[in-house]
């Protein structure tokens, strides 16, 4: 038999934990904020992630897909109209998880589980980045490779005589083809 891989299981069947998932996270789209154990919500993190980024599309497509985990009518409407606007600009991390401490009954570790609905604001870019932006946006020149200028040192008579030498006879044949 497989071991299971989807992480810690929370009582139950998987029908069950469907519909605990699936009733955490209406209660979260609802109400913004909820408290909770910390396994439950690290499991209904990426449910909730994944239903806000099918709010976001907004077609009616996204919308059956949603209605299809949460079968509350009011909690997707919202989920749509209200939601969806205020996390238009953010490209994902649309939760937060807090930890609160442990329970006094079984000291279960609780958290506080809430959507992220401030307006993103941008990172300042670093020079090391605008730099390279900038140099990768800018045209590139055709570099030519110029030779390098003949030092005095090299420059001697004897390398003057002979390229005179050979000025002289490469013009000699081309006066002899003309004639």
């Amino acid at each position: 038999m497989a071991a299971p891989t989807k992480g810690p299981r929370l009582g139950g069947g998987p029908a069950h934990e469907r519909l605990m998932l699936a009733n955490l996270a209406a209660s979260l789209i609802t109400h913004k904020s909820i408290k909770t154990t910390e396994t439950k919500a690290k499991r209904m993190r990426p449910l909730v992630e994944r239903m806000v980024t099918f709010a976001k599309r907004g077609d009616l497509h996204a919308r059956r897909r949603v209605l299809a985990t949460i079968g509350d009518k009011t909690v997707v409407h919202e989920l749509f109209t209200e939601v969806a606007p205020l996390v238009a600009d953010r490209e994902g991390g649309y939760t937060r998880i807090t930890k609160l401490g442990f329970r006094k009954g079984d000291n279960a570790s609780m958290v506080q589980i809430e959507l992220v609905l401030e307006p993103v604001t941008p990172k300042p870019k670093s020079a090391k980045k605008t730099a390279k932006a900038n140099a990768s946006d800018a045209p590139v020149v055709n570099e030519t490779v110029v030779d390098e200028p003949v030092l005095e040192e090299d420059a001697t008579d004897e390398n003057l005589v002979d390229e005179t030498a050979t000025d002289e006879t490469t013009e000699a044949p081309a006066a002899e083809d003309a004639k």
